[in-house]
């Protein structure tokens, strides 16, 4: 078998810190889950990748509805702002102070705030 889920739960000092305190804002969160799909065939990859997506968005109803970003792929802004919350717009105003010109734009981006 090569495509599989993962549940690990989220325990410890991730509850000790304020939604707010970092980037990650899911503290009330329990569990976390991955949805892995892998198969040597590269000729697999868009039934993996249909897989994978079809199942995320079955059980995305009974979710917190985000994710914790460096388990994502491609995808989308509105997934990224989902998985910061009302941490998003706090840090688009640091990618402004730091990275202005969005040279750190892969994967999960956040962009540089406007103005």
């Amino acid at each position: 078998m090569h495509s599989t889920m993962h549940l690990y739960p989220v325990d410890g000092a991730v509850h000790d810190v304020g939604a707010d305190e970092t980037a990650f804002r899911f503290r009330d969160a329990q569990w976390s889950q991955v949805m892995v799909g892998v198969d040597p065939d590269p000729a697999k990859a868009d039934d993996l990748r249909s897989f994978a997506v079809r199942y995320q968005e079955a059980l995305h109803p009974y979710s917190a509805g985000g994710a914790y970003v460096n388990m994502m792929m491609d995808e989308g802004e509105d997934r990224v702002r989902a998985s910061y919350r009302g941490n998003y717009d706090r840090l688009a105003q640091i990618k402004a102070t730091y990275d202005p010109g969005n040279l750190f734009r892969i994967n999960q981006n956040i962009a540089p705030a406007e103005g």
